[in-house]
């Protein structure tokens, strides 16, 4: 049974895009997020998002349980992490070449290994519906969703409260604003910078292993779309706030689901340029929210990028 909703059906078809969408953008700008709070920019999540998807298809392929493929995923993205972070740590290494170097090792291992794995069918994660409600069965779809997407949600609450009450959030912020106070106070610069970046691998691997075992839910060489690279602006536009990030998350994967929403009530002319939508709604981002006084607004002071 299906339900003519007319041009309702393009916002429904939008914000169910956006649910499943939201998701690896969310993960990844979480991860980027602690990343750059102790004072380290990871341009190499792109190559770890790919390896992630790979592993975690591959791993529940092997395994029978999907989960396992998302842990094995997280632990290769916090192997990427920590090799990033090693090479950072080494003297006059600058983090934004060694994460375009990580990026294309990443995708170029992803792709030698994951070739056996495009045709085998791997357990996928399951879904969760809260519209059973409803008769309508384009609002059930809509909103089913990944306990992945629920996770990602208390994960953003949690950063937030750590980065505000906690002192290892202290830490990361003082680590990331001011290494030589941090140094006098007695803190360890290099196994923060590298605990965090190892952090960011593990939640670019989780949201890699949820676009190969839920959306779209196959393991191809083109999974990923640039996914990566867009989450390290989504952290800019989020000033570098976790709970921000959840939202900017939740607008950029509405952009990514506009092209097929539009598409599913037979608008065609113009195809390339809505699925191009995230790739345009990051540059008008960065745009209208950049200027001399205000692009770096709450930024890290010990970034790259702010020196």
């Amino acid at each position: 049974m299906t339900t003519d909703l007319g041009i309702w059906a393009v916002p429904l078809a939008v914000l169910g895009g956006a649910l499943r969408v939201s998701t690896p953008f969310l993960f990844v700008s979480l991860g980027e997020c602690v990343t750059e709070k102790s004072g380290r920019i990871n341009l190499g999540l792109e190559g770890t998002l790919v390896f992630g998807a790979m592993a975690g298809y591959g791993g529940s392929l092997l395994t029978g349980s999907p989960w396992l493929g998302v842990l094995i995923a997280g632990l290769a993205g916090v192997l990427f992490g920590l090799m990033h972070g090693a090479v950072c740590s080494l003297p006059r290494v600058n983090d934004i070449a060694v994460g375009i170097a990580m990026m294309l090792l990443g995708t170029g291992v992803a792709f030698f290994f994951g070739k056996p794995l495009i045709q085998p069918a791997a357990p996928m994660l399951p879904a969760i519906s809260f519209g059973g409600w409803s008769d309508v069965p384009q609002l059930r779809a809509a909103l089913e969703v990944s306990p992945l997407f629920l996770i990602g949600i208390l994960v953003a609450v949690l950063l937030a409260f750590m980065f505000k009450r906690t002192r290892l959030g202290l830490i990361i912020r003082m680590v990331g604003d001011s290494a030589d106070a941090a140094r006098a106070m007695g803190y360890p610069i290099l196994p923060v910078r590298i605990g965090a970046t190892a952090f960011g691998g593990f939640m670019a691997g989780v949201a890699g292993a949820y676009l190969s075992l839920y959306y779209p839910g196959s393991w191809n060489e083109h999974i990923s779309s640039g996914q990566g690279l867009i989450a390290v602006a989504l952290v800019i536009f989020a000033r570098w706030n976790p709970i921000a990030c959840f939202g900017a998350a939740l607008l950029f994967g509405g952009a990514g689901a506009l092209g097929p929403a539009l598409q599913s009530v037979g608008v065609t002319s113009g195809y390339y340029l809505f699925y191009a939508a995230p790739y345009i709604l990051t540059l008008v981002i960065l745009f209208f929210t950049s200027s001399r006084n205000r692009a770096l607004d709450g930024a890290p002071r010990e970034l790259s990028i702010t020196k």
